[in-house]
């Protein structure tokens, strides 16, 4: 009976052990989340942090919603007409904005998984095709007046995002290729604008959507991907806030707020206070 019990203390203290080594050298389950976590970023080195950073990079620019290259081109010419480089500083495909809406797009945002897609759907090409007869009397006599009715809070349409940025992205590739016999991406700045105007006054028929509409969410979208964080895939570097001398978000400036001379602070994003791991 002595022996079984010598054995059975053996085979604990061999068990308890064998899973602390594992534990502390491989990051496992038992110690992996801290010691695991303390030796792998003591050993780690520049390289491994940059070599990281890198890959993390890559997989920022990678298409997760657009399956077909040409849409995904046009796309990134379409932004970068909307936000060109210029001498102040790069423009939406350096900033990555292309990618950003690939995200944006491929996630809940971009199938409408919260929004109301219930009928009627109505859409208006111009608000101020519209007018409003006060037929009111008062002292001067009848009253009437042009008013522009309360625009609607959303789109109204039976697509999605994704579905909208779709058929709107091919419908400017067929508008090009009918007007100038090219693709969008070949063509000069002046004719890209001049197909760009054209949706944003209204002047091409889409179905379901109107193509002031699409322009409206390509716009927004753009100027989303040129300033928001970069954990969101846009913003790359944090140029487009260099650019507006913006520090980005802080958690507090209770250190700097009585400060008598302008304060010049460093880009951070968001993942500066996540460690960068």
């Amino acid at each position: 009976m002595a022996e079984n019990n010598d054995q059975n203390v053996k085979d604990g203290v061999s068990r308890r052990r064998f899973i602390k080594n594992t534990g502390m050298v491989a990051g496992g389950v038992v110690g992996g989340s801290l010691l695991g976590g303390l030796l792998t970023n003591q050993f780690q080195t520049k390289e491994d942090t940059k070599t990281k950073d890198t890959a993390t990079q890559n997989l920022q620019e990678a298409r997760m919603f657009f399956s077909r290259e040409e849409d995904f081109n046009t796309l990134s010419a379409v932004t970068e007409r909307i936000y060109p480089e210029d001498d102040n500083g790069p423009g939406a495909i350096e900033l990555g904005v292309p990618y950003f809406i690939d995200k944006q797009l491929a996630s809940f945002w971009g199938n409408n998984a919260k929004s109301y897609m219930h009928d009627p759907f109505r859409q208006n090409n111009h608000v101020h095709d519209y007018q409003h007869k006060d037929t009111r009397q008062d002292k001067s006599g009848p009253n009437t007046s042009t008013k522009a009715p309360t625009p609607t809070p959303r789109y109204q349409t039976r697509l999605n995002r994704g579905e909208i940025f779709l058929e709107g992205l091919r419908k400017i590739e067929n508008v090009s290729r009918d007007k100038f016999g090219d693709p969008f991406p070949n063509l000069s700045e002046d004719d890209q604008d001049e197909i760009l105007t054209m949706f944003e006054d209204g002047d091409v028929d889409m179905k379901a959507i109107n193509s002031v509409t699409f322009f409206n969410f390509l716009l927004q979208t753009t100027l989303e991907g040129v300033y928001a964080d970069p954990v969101y895939g846009g913003n790359k570097n944090m140029m487009a806030w260099e650019m507006k001398e913006y520090p980005g978000p802080r958690m507090a400036y209770i250190n700097d707020i009585d400060a008598d001379d302008f304060i010049t602070m460093e880009q951070k994003s968001l993942r500066d206070y996540q460690g960068g791991q």
